[in-house]
């Protein structure tokens, strides 16, 4: 018997999103649905798991299961669904905000276990939910409603932090580029540990104008074209480095060599004490001979 194949609709729910007209994650949407359809499994073996934002409505526009936690807290509720559910696929979407502001405490960790989870972060350089106040890495000088004489804030790298916290697969992308995001997507997906891809999403109401599809699309670079070794860590901190005022899609580090899943372990120890313990009739025998 022939297994089924599933096509990008088939993960689309009934659910219109609410986007602005022009949003990038209109577009990281599409390439989620083409990214499944390539992997080939059905909805109810996939869970989206997001924290609060524009991007972490996802969850909702998908066949999918899907969980819609707090903000900030996307990370930790994903890797309990993991741990709940080994076979799931398991992908994280959010903002820059709910990753890298209240939700940045969670990254490293999540990062260290290697929990086989895809992190998928829309980063627009502002809160777009919440009208366009300072997010993380909004650019030093941008003139908001919290900063009406310009943020005096240098902005994070969320590259960087991911590369130095140790994390096996570091990417970024743009829906400027559908089919190269559409296939780092995929590529995150089946990387055997935790993968981390940074989407240049604009925001198209609060954004700057460098910042928009056109933008992006006259300015990306990508990092296969510059020979760029992925397995070259130390390269990769290099490229990334350029965060802010170069826009570089692509693999900038997958490990060569992944280490075990948290997930993994965690089955072998369980598989390891069941070994040790004595049947339950023995600890039963032992204790009436008393």
């Amino acid at each position: 018997m022939n297994a089924p194949v599933f096509q990008a609709k088939d993960y689309k729910s009934e659910l219109k999103p609410i986007w602005c007209p022009g949003c990038g994650d209109f577009g990281v949407l599409q390439g989620l649905y083409r990214a499944l359809s390539s992997i080939g499994r059905p909805p109810h073996e996939v869970a989206f798991i997001s924290g609060i934002g524009c991007s972490s409505r996802i969850p909702g526009y998908t066949t999918a299961y899907g969980f819609n936690t707090v903000h900030g807290r996307s990370l930790p509720i994903a890797q309990g669904v993991k741990l709940a559910n080994p076979e799931l696929l398991v992908v994280v979407a959010g903002g820059d905000g709910d990753g890298f502001s209240i939700g940045g405490g969670h990254v490293p960790h999540a990062v260290r276990r290697n929990m086989d989870l895809t992190y998928l972060v829309m980063d627009n350089q502002v809160y777009g939910l919440t009208k366009g106040q300072l997010s993380p890495t909004s650019p030093r000088g941008l003139e908001t409603v919290t900063s009406p004489f310009g943020s005096l804030e240098e902005p994070i790298n969320p590259l960087l932090y991911m590369l130095a916290y140790g994390a096996g697969f570091v990417a970024q992308a743009t829906p400027a580029d559908m089919p190269g995001m559409t296939a780092l997507i995929e590529e995150a997906i089946r990387y055997p540990g935790f993968a981390f891809v940074n989407i240049q999403s604009p925001c198209v109401t609060f954004g700057e104008d460098d910042q928009q599809l056109k933008a992006h699309k006259a300015k990306q670079k990508s990092l296969a074209s510059l020979g760029h070794d992925p397995s070259n860590q130390l390269a990769a901190l290099d490229l990334a480095r350029s965060y802010g005022t170069e826009l570089y899609t692509g693999v900038f580090y997958r490990n060569p060599s992944p280490p075990p899943t948290y997930e993994s372990l965690v089955k072998l120890r369980q598989t390891e004490q069941a070994k040790k313990a004595r049947p339950r009739n023995q600890i039963l025998d032992a204790y009436l001979q008393k």
